[in-house]
């Protein structure tokens, strides 16, 4: 009776673990220009361009590329093949209103359950973000790129403590669409917005259990940033009015 060796198969096992590690790389790697802006929002995404932007194969690409339409980032449209997701203002006040009702509930359990490790977690992460200046230069705005980790680190953080990995994983998902559009709002809020006194009031209010001012506070901290999106009449023209 012949046997099969299971040796045999792994040739072909290391080559479904190459394909599937590539895929994640690739992934990462789109999602950070997705995000950033560098593929940006409606414009195509051709899989023979792509694979030589980051130098890839046609199968762990599509693999990436459907993962990222799972999280929204990428469509794909019949006999278009993948696009990246469009911005509208529609769409930015719908993101802004669904992250409002669900981090309101996210904050207010985390607040609810006060413990010592969401405390300290909390005041860590403010602590970071308030030494990450927003630009490199006073003058003018120059991303600073240590800021945007440390700001995301600091949301998690306000709502960490809500015991519920399912509404953190919704909430991050909403975080990731709105930063397409917050990216927009940096150079033009730079000056005028004092967005570290928001997020100190916003950690004052959490730590003293002001569920209801702390809610407020971020409802109002979203509100202000697609309202400053929303006034640019370059983005959107009309449709943003």
């Amino acid at each position: 009776m012949y046997i099969s060796d299971p040796m045999a198969r792994t040739p072909a096992l290391a080559t479904a673990n190459g394909i599937s590690t590539r895929a994640t790389s690739l992934y990462d790697q789109l999602r950070s220009d997705l995000l950033d802006g560098a593929l940006p929002p409606g414009s195509k995404l051709a899989i023979e361009a792509l694979a030589e932007r980051y130098a890839a194969s046609p199968t762990p690409l599509r693999e990436a590329l459907n993962r990222l339409v799972a999280d929204g980032l990428v469509e794909r449209r019949e006999q278009r093949g993948f696009v990246v997701t469009g911005i509208s203002a529609a769409d930015l006040a719908e993101i802004t209103q669904t992250r409002c009702w669900l981090e309101e509930i996210a904050l207010r359990e985390s607040i609810a359950a006060h413990s010592t490790a969401w405390e300290e977690a909390l005041v860590l992460a403010h602590h970071r973000l308030s030494r990450t200046p927003r630009s490199l230069a006073d003058d003018r705005f120059e991303d600073n790129p240590d800021w945007e980790p440390r700001h995301r680190a600091f949301h998690h953080a306000l709502i960490g403590g809500c015991g519920s990995r399912w509404l953190l994983g919704f909430c991050e998902q909403l975080a990731d669409q709105h930063h397409r559009y917050r990216r927009l709002s940096a150079p033009r809020a730079f000056a005028t917005r004092p967005v570290k006194g928001e997020h100190e009031q916003l950690l004052e209010a959490a730590l003293a259990g002001d569920a209801d001012g702390a809610v407020a506070l971020l409802k109002a901290h979203f509100r202000r940033t697609a309202q400053v999106i929303l006034d640019d009449p370059a983005l959107f023209g009309d449709e943003g009015r």
